[in-house]
């Protein structure tokens, strides 16, 4: 079966795939290590590896802005290109922003061979407008340049005064995954934290309307999940798609998932998932 499906998943923001790595073993063992599973961070989102400088994609150089959403949307069509072949059936799984990423690839790219897309606590309209996006938009969009000052001093500190910094902002949670810690010592980059500031600022100025036309094409393949207390994408959210689309599989979280479930819940969702695409995959 290996040669006719792969799992490609879709970021939030911050896109570093390291905080997917529980998540994605999860899958893979729960898919009974059958498909490939794979994430790739947001372009700028990651440190390159020591000498190696940041670059922009020669393959998208004529984008304007490569680490914006049009950049990242075509930074995931391009890998896909690259790396799987046509014939081969693809099983989305896409995380807050990486939804919105999921649906503009499914609009723009339609020779995609997508198998099923699920969608969690997917921020695909009104991002502004969300209880966390009223707090967020003005620090995003007229005070992130200040953030980078203080990135930079951190910077210079050691790793193990980082990872120490993180274990406290982190501290409020009974079970932290490790790798959501040594992933987030990455964000101590200047150039990281400017790309993924800037990207959250389009985030709150181009996610405004919800793509129904997309969604209403590819109604089949799509499954929604989204939060209870989600802030980012409030239950009402939820209510009114349910009621736009009365045939879609739109769920909301029962078990008091947090927006983020990378930090605490991954195998919890993962083993969902593999429920959810069970029927699918065994029709291959």
């Amino acid at each position: 079966n290996i040669d006719c499906a792969c799992v490609f998943l879709l970021a939030g923001n911050p896109g570093l795939a390291g905080y997917y790595r529980t998540f994605i073993k999860a899958l893979y063992c729960g898919l009974n290590q059958q498909y490939p599973v794979w994430v790739v961070s947001h372009a700028g989102h990651c440190k390159p590896p020591s000498g190696m400088e940041m670059i922009e994609d020669t393959d998208i150089k004529e984008l304007e802005d490569v680490f914006g959403l049009n950049g990242q949307v075509e930074h995931k069509l391009n890998f896909l290109k690259k790396n799987v072949s046509k014939d081969i059936k693809l099983v989305l799984i896409a995380h807050s922003i990486g939804c919105y990423i999921t649906l503009e690839m499914m609009k723009r790219a339609s020779e995609l061979q997508v198998l099923r897309s699920v969608l969690l606590f997917p921020t695909i309209e009104r991002m502004a407008q969300s209880p966390q996006g009223k707090l967020m938009t003005p620090l995003l969009c007229k005070l992130r340049y200040a953030l980078y000052m203080p990135v930079y001093l951190l910077s210079f500190l050691p790793e193990g005064v980082k990872a120490s910094i993180v274990r406290f902002a982190l501290r409020g949670m009974k079970t932290c995954d490790e790798s959501s810690i040594t992933t987030s010592v990455n964000l101590f980059s200047v150039d990281c934290i400017a790309n993924i500031l800037y990207m959250a600022s389009q985030e709150m100025m181009k996610v405004v309307e919800r793509d129904s036309t997309t969604i209403k094409q590819n109604l089949k393949k799509l499954i929604f999940y989204y939060g209870t207390g989600d802030s980012w994408c409030p239950q009402n959210y939820y209510d009114e798609i349910k009621m736009d689309f009365p045939d879609g599989d739109i769920r909301l979280c029962e078990k008091g998932l947090r927006h983020a479930f990378v930090l605490d819940a991954s195998k919890e969702m993962a083993a969902m998932i593999t429920d959810w695409l069970r029927d699918d995959l065994t029709k291959l």
